[in-house]
Parts: C-alpha cells; sequence; structure tokens
C-alpha cells in the first residue's frame, strides 16, 4: 500500500512497516501496564479496540496523493498507522492475560497450552481472510474502471509522474495490458493514464480499510455481549492484611526473580525467531512477487497460506502432544520452543539450498535481467507451500506455547505486563525486518536465507541448553 499510494521504495516502506509492525508489540508493554494498574482488562481491550477503528476510519478515506498534497498525506497515514497500533497494544496482551487467567484454576492448569493453541487457532482464522480482502476489493474496483490488476504498474506509473527514466515502449505496452488506452509517444495521455491508474488502484485499497473498520465493530461488539462471561482479576480487600516473616520474604524474592529471569531468557530467544518468522511480510513476500510464478495470484494472498496451515495443522499437533503425553513421555514447554527454533531454522535451509541450486542472483540483479531470462528462472507455487509448512509448524511449537509459558511464570499482579513484554520481544525482532530486503536486494538471495537459517539454529542451540533450568523454573 505505502509503494503503490506514494511510490516510496521497497527498503524505505519495509522501515516503515519494520516501526509499524515493532509498534504493535512495544505499545502492548503500555497497554499490560495499564491493565495491570487498574486491574482493568476489560476495559482497556474495549478501549484498544475503539482506537484501532478510529484508525482504520483515517485510512478508509481515498484521498489522491500528489507532490503537494503527500507530506501531510503520509503524515496522516503514520498517524493513522500509529492509532492502530496504540490500539493493538491497549488489546492485544490483555486479552491473551485473560486466556491465562481461565487456566489459573487448578482443575485447568493442565489444559493451559492446548487452550492457547486454540486461542491461537481463532486468531489465524481471522489471518486466512485478510489478504484477500484488499487484493479482491482493489481488482473489483478497478474492473468497474475498465482496467486489471499488474503488480508492475503502480512503480512504474510513479517513477514516468516522478521523471525518473522509464521504458516508455514497456510502460505503454503494460497500459494495454491492463485496458488503458494512451496515444503513442504521447507523454501527456501516459501521464493522465498514470495518475488515473494510481486513483483507480488505491481507491479500492482504502475500500478494505472500510472492511477493517466492519470487523472491528463486529470484535467489539462479540467482546461486549461476552465479557461477562470472562474472569477478572480479584480485587484487593482494603482491610485484608498478611504478614510475612523475613524468610518467607527472601523465599517469595528469589521465585519472582527466577521466574523473571526464566521469562526475560525466553524473551531473547522470541526475537530472533520474529525477525525470521516476519519475513513473511517483506521479503518472502517480495521472493513471491519475483521468483514465483504467481501471474494469476497476487503477492499479498500468499500471506494466507500460514494462518491457512495454522488452522489445519493445529489439531494435529495437539494430538501429537497428548499422544506424547498419555505414553509419559510430554515434552516441556521449553523444549518445544527449542524445537520450533529447529524447524525455522529447516525452513530457511531449504530456501537456501534451492536458492543456490537455481542459481537465483539479487533481486535488484533480476530485474534487470531480459524478460525471457527472468521468466526462465521463476519456479512453481510449490516452493512456498514447502516454505510455509515448516515455518507454520515451527510457529505452532512457538508462539502459543510462548503464550503459554509466559502465564506460567508471570507473577500473578504483573499478567498483563508480562504478556506485553512478550509481545514487545515480537516488537522487537520486527524492527529488525528490514535487514532482510536489504540482503535481498543488494547479494544473491541465498545470502538472506543462509543469515535467517544460521539465527535460528543458534537460537536453537542456546535454548537447548537453558532447557533444564527453565523446566525447573515452571515445576
Amino acid at each position: 500500500f505505502l509503494c503503490s499510494k506514494f511510490g516510496l521504495s521497497e527498503e524505505t516502506s519495509a522501515l516503515v512497516y519494520s516501526f509499524f509492525y515493532a509498534g504493535i508489540y512495544v505499545l502492548s508493554l503500555v497497554g499490560g501496564i495499564i491493565a495491570d494498574r487498574t486491574q482493568n482488562y476489560k476495559g482497556t481491550i474495549i478501549s484498544g479496540l475503539i482506537v484501532m477503528t478510529i484508525g482504520y476510519v483515517v485510512l478508509a478515506f481515498p484521498i489522491f496523493a500528489t507532490p503537494e498534497n503527500q507530506t501531510w498525506l503520509l503524515t496522516l497515514t503514520c498517524g493513522a498507522l500509529f492509532l492502530i497500533a496504540f490500539g493493538n497494544g491497549l488489546f492485544k496482551g490483555n486479552l491473551q492475560a485473560i486466556v491465562g487467567q481461565l487456566y489459573d484454576n487448578p482443575r485447568y492448569a493442565s489444559q493451559r497450552d492446548a487452550g492457547f493453541q486454540i486461542f491461537y487457532v481463532f486468531i489465524n482464522l481471522g489471518g486466512v481472510v485478510a489478504p484477500f480482502v484488499a487484493p479482491l476489493l482493489r481488482s473489483w474496483w478497478l474492473s468497474e474502471n475498465g482496467l486489471m490488476y499488474n503488480a508492475e504498474l503502480p512503480a512504474l506509473c510513479h517513477g514516468f509522474l516522478a521523471g525518473a527514466e522509464v521504458n516508455l515502449a514497456n510502460l505503454q505496452e503494460l497500459i494495454t495490458k491492463v485496458g488503458g488506452s494512451v496515444v503513442a509517444g504521447d507523454a501527456g495521455s501516459v501521464s493522465a493514464f498514470c495518475s488515473n491508474y494510481l486513483n483507480v488502484f488505491n481507491t479500492g485499497i482504502h475500500y478494505s480499510f472500510i472492511a477493517s473498520v466492519a470487523a472491528m465493530l463486529i470484535s467489539l461488539s462479540i467482546f461486549l455481549f461476552t465479557k461477562r462471561q470472562l474472569p477478572s482479576p480479584a480485587k484487593k480487600a482494603k482491610e485484608e492484611t498478611v504478614t510475612y516473616s523475613a524468610e518467607e520474604k527472601a523465599a517469595m524474592a528469589t521465585e519472582i526473580k527466577q521466574r523473571m529471569a526464566a521469562l526475560f531468557a525466553v524473551l531473547g530467544i522470541a526475537i530472533f525467531f520474529w525477525f525470521s518468522f516476519h519475513q513473511n511480510g517483506t521479503s518472502l513476500s517480495l521472493f513471491a512477487r519475483d521468483f514465483v510464478k504467481t501471474d494469476s495470484v497476487q503477492p499479498e494472498i500468499w500471506q494466507a497460506l500460514n494462518p491457512f496451515y495454522v488452522i489445519i495443522l493445529t489439531p494435529v499437533v495437539m494430538w501429537v502432544f497428548a499422544a506424547l503425553a498419555r505414553r509419559g513421555k510430554a515434552i516441556s514447554t521449553p523444549r518445544k520452543i527449542a524445537i520450533g527454533m529447529g524447524l525455522a531454522g529447516l525452513a530457511f535451509l531449504f530456501m537456501t539450498v534451492f536458492s543456490i541450486i537455481n542459481g537465483y542472483p539479487s533481486a535488484e540483479a533480476f530485474k534487470d535481467l531480459p524478460a525471457a531470462e527472468a521468466a526462465a528462472l521463476k519456479t512453481g507455487p510449490w516452493v512456498l507451500f514447502v516454505l510455509y509448512f515448516f515455518l507454520t509448524v515451527a510457529e505452532l511449537f512457538i508462539s502459543p506455547l510462548g503464550l503459554s509459558f509466559v502465564s506460567k511464570v508471570a507473577p500473578k499482579h504483573l499478567q498483563g505486563l508480562c504478556q506485553g513484554l512478550w509481545l514487545c520481544a515480537t516488537a522487537v525482532g520486527n524492527l529488525l525486518l528490514w535487514i532482510g530486503p536489504l540482503i535481498y536486494n543488494a547479494y544473491p538471495i541465498w545470502v538472506a536465507w543462509t543469515v535467517f537459517f544460521s539465527v535460528c539454529i543458534i537460537s536453537m542451540g542456546v535454548m537447548l541448553g537453558m532447557v533444564k533450568w527453565l523446566e525447573r523454573v515452571t515445576e
């Protein structure tokens, strides 16, 4: 959206994406602190949904970007993104804290991991639908205006309007392909088409934000209707006082320190997982666009593959864990996280080997290849199915179980804060996302995959080295 709306480069848009994605999770720390201080988790969640809705309303207005208004319009867009990130911060971690509170009862404590896995499935139901909304509405609006979708055209249109050197013959060929009509060699008619195409193209995306507003309102309605059935933290009785001996106070302080140390150790591992995994929104999406034969499938749609796998594979993973537990071979949560890092490493090892075998250059070099040579290098979509299969299984070993781990070790009065810290670790990983497109564009793409493979395998080794200690802390 940022590239097609404002003509930003891939590196610049990836940087904005990194900060936005990081903001979503960093601000969960703020949301957790607010909820813990007020002990009003439900009210904080409701506030978050309202703030997110306002952000999407701002994004829904289809204002055409021009050189005259680009500065304030981009600022307004970033402001809307901040509202969405802040609202998410109020919402996300505190909802996870409430899920954890459902299993504080010893009767249900053994089902905590399974509960978070089910919760994770429902998160991903939305993730399956979301990547289809913008492409479908964009294509619909283009067709309503007698035009068709083309992934290359927005960048070429922006380049032409900005006075950059553009292959005019190639641009006119694409214009004809999408249903446009210009006078050959007439820069004025080409300029008029480019402005119109960008306006129609981006208006379709703005309509998808209207769908987001509707989704937020539905979510708010469901929460308001069901909130009484969800747990609330017990209120402290003012008259109740409990006296502890010095030894008891020291023991409690030591236990809290051990729990927080274990939490921060796992958070450190989570940073590197999310740094690698969330390349699905940057370098892996660029790979799908550049190196995969997906002419009939818009690049954003491939992001639905991961949540689809989550929904399909979660019951399988839960069955495996339950079967092992019945046989007395249950795998601890810390060990599951270590295995997940290894599986993520396998995904990027596959990409590394595949890219080397096919002799893929850097993305910048690939764009300069003759069209026939570039087309010959492209592979089939099966590569993405294999890649996201391994990444999704890794995610199922790490993300929902990480949430479960946090709810186990977090002190009762810091549940929201600790869930916010988990999301904050995700934010730190997201702040590094821009590194992926940078390497992807500058070096043969196998170098990028090798970096992510190395990060995952080293993290797995560190996690395995801490497993015994983490298991003792969570007993």
